[in-house]
């Protein structure tokens, strides 16, 4: 039903406009409290051995919303009932700002996969801050903060600016992920390199620990297109500042292999790709750091997962964590059931008594 809904209504619609349309229903079906218990009776039920601890968390589940989707934190709960196992929200920069001119988001449908030149659009972390603050008490969704850097902050102020954020957020994050990996904000890739990236992490790390009683995760999300020597150097780094995670991978500037016609793909311009296309160097990326971190970090995959099976081979790669995005808009509100059932079958068929035990043991043979 979801993909003849797909095909005769949302295919015709404007990308963004059909994403803040389907979350608008998504919103309004968790503010009815009858309605809310009933999709997630349906969409999410839970299997208790699918129970995840990662980051020093208790999840239901290993499968999260990657940042992106919600950006101002204005639908956690409606995306916790649909079946996510946590939801990150984001990405926030410090100052509020309108991100890149439309259109800025484009199908690629042959290809299952999505390229966004967004540009970090969000209401600023002061905004985003009084929202998290002001949610339900009881609330069990696990919510992760994505933070960037304000677009017209120069390189050079760039920590500062990270630092605002984190003061401001800090204290409403199960964990705090520093992006400096989205090819829309220029000059945000340049911080991945080690020189700068060590600072950077390192005030964040102080500002959080200066800001909240406990101790709240941090993890750095990097590209699919760096070199593999700079992927090594991100893990040594996350190492040395001992950091709690990595999350591989964000979008990619690179077009190859995609089944879409070249014109149509050329006419789109510049912006991230995401979807299937990522699939095979998002694993890459994660078996590398795998075998660098020989285990001692959290990893968090993300790119191109579609299927259980998918988020299954990110496990066995070395992943405590998976989370997706693109697929969502494909496969629609039964995605997260889907690959719940999928995964509770693939870890009774295997030899694993829990997904955690299945962590990284494709490497491990």
């Amino acid at each position: 039903m979801y993909k003849l809904f797909f095909n005769l209504v949302f295919k015709r619609l404007d990308p963004e406009k059909a994403h803040h349309l389907a979350f608008f229903w998504i919103r309004l079906a968790s503010s009815i409290p009858g309605l809310r218990n009933v999709v997630a009776a349906v969409l999410a039920p839970r299997d208790p051995k699918l129970r995840t601890k990662a980051l020093g968390l208790d999840l239901p589940g290993p499968f999260g919303l990657a940042a992106g989707f919600d950006k101002n934190a204005v639908g956690i709960d409606g995306l916790t009932m649909l079946g996510f196992d946590y939801v990150e929200i984001g990405t926030v920069t410090a100052q509020a700002q309108p991100g890149n001119p439309t259109p800025r988001l484009f199908r690629l449908i042959e290809d299952r996969a999505l390229i966004n030149r967004m540009g970090f659009n969000n209401e600023g972390s002061a905004a985003v801050a009084a929202r998290l603050a002001a949610r339900p008490k009881g609330s069990k969704a696990v919510v992760g903060v994505n933070i960037g850097k304000t677009k017209v902050v120069p390189e050079a102020e760039a920590v500062g600016d990270y630092v605002t954020s984190t003061e401001r957020l800090a204290r409403h994050a199960d964990y705090f992920v520093v992006n400096v990996s989205s090819p829309n904000t220029p000059g945000l890739r340049n911080l991945q390199a080690v020189d700068q990236l060590r600072p950077l992490l390192s005030a964040v790390r102080e500002t959080l620990d200066a800001n909240t009683t406990g101790h709240i995760p941090l993890l750095v999300k990097i590209a699919p297109d760096l070199a593999d020597a700079d992927v090594d150097a991100v893990a040594d780094l996350a190492l040395e500042l001992q950091l709690d995670g990595i999350i591989a991978t964000n979008t990619t500037i690179g077009r190859e292999g995609l089944r879409s016609d070249a014109a149509k793909v050329e006419a789109v311009g510049a912006g991230g790709l995401s979807g299937a296309p990522l699939k095979s160097r998002a694993n890459e990326v994660l078996e590398r750091l795998y075998a660098r971190t020989e285990g001692r970090i959290t990893l968090v995959a993300v790119g191109g997962i579609e299927t259980a099976e998918d988020a299954w081979q990110r496990i066995l790669a070395g992943a405590s964590l998976v989370q997706g995005y693109s697929a969502f808009i494909y496969e629609g509100p039964f995605w997260c059931r889907r690959v719940h059932k999928g995964l509770s079958a693939l870890l009774a068929a295997s030899p694993y008594a829990t997904l955690g035990d299945a962590v990284g043991a494709a490497a491990r043979r």
